[in-house]
C-alpha cells in the first residue's frame, strides 16, 4: 500500500483551441494556464497480480482512522472477490508509519481482518543507503 498525490488538470484538444476569426483581426490573447490546477490524494493497494484498489481522497477531507479502516474493508471483499482459491494463506500486508496506518484501532482491524502486517523500516537520513 502506498500514497501519492496525483496533478491533474484539464487540457484542451487541438480541436477545442482552434476558432474561427476574420482574416484582419489580431489573434486573441491567451492567458497562461496554471499547469497543475488541482491535485489528489490517491491510497493504491497492489499485490503479485498487479493493482487491485485505487482510492482518491475526495476534497476536503484527510486520512483518519475511520477512513482508513473502511479502504481495508473495501480491500478485503475486492481480494475475496478477486483471487478466488488464492486467499486460504492470508495477505501479507506492508504499509508505512502514517498515524492512520499505527493506530489502535488500525491494527485490531488488521487482525480481524487477518491481514499479517510486516513491520516498516523507520526512514532517517542517517539510515538511509
Amino acid at each position: 500500500m502506498d500514497e501519492t498525490w496525483l496533478y491533474h488538470y484539464d487540457s484542451e484538444t487541438k480541436q477545442q483551441k482552434m476558432e474561427w476569426r476574420h482574416s484582419g483581426s489580431p489573434c486573441p490573447k491567451k492567458f497562461r494556464v496554471q499547469k497543475f490546477a488541482r491535485k489528489v490524494l490517491a491510497s493504491i493497494f497492489w499485490d503479485q497480480d498487479g493493482i487491485r484498489v485505487i482510492d482518491c481522497l475526495p476534497k476536503g477531507q484527510t486520512i483518519n482512522v475511520e477512513y482508513y479502516l473502511s479502504l481495508l474493508v473495501r480491500l478485503k471483499d475486492i481480494l475475496k472477490e478477486k483471487r478466488r482459491g488464492k486467499f486460504t494463506k492470508g495477505v501479507l500486508f506492508l504499509h508505512d508509519n502514517a498515524l492512520a496506518h499505527r493506530a489502535l484501532a488500525t491494527l485490531k482491524k488488521l487482525a480481524y481482518l487477518a491481514f499479517q502486517c510486516l513491520d516498516y523500516s523507520p526512514y532517517s537520513p542517517d539510515l538511509a543507503l
